[in-house]
């Protein structure tokens, strides 16, 4: 990412898919790459969330996939 792509706390300037660093869709890391966070935190709060909420976050998962970006 450029230095345009950020605001000026340092966070990207919106939610982008990160497809270089994805495993599946790039949405784990693209949260991680806009929260600032570690993308095996974003990755275990899915699966973790996924199990918890009987697969209601796969169906949030693939939404977000294909409608971002």
């Amino acid at each position: 990412m450029t230095s345009l792509d950020r605001n000026r706390n340092g966070s990207p300037a919106g939610f982008r898919l990160n497809k270089s660093r994805g495993k599946l869709m790039g949405v784990s890391a693209g949260m991680a790459d806009y929260f600032g966070w570690d993308v095996t935190l974003i990755r275990v709060g899915w699966v973790v969330g996924t199990l918890l909420g009987f697969g209601s976050l796969i169906l949030i998962y693939l939404a977000i996939g294909l409608i971002a970006d």
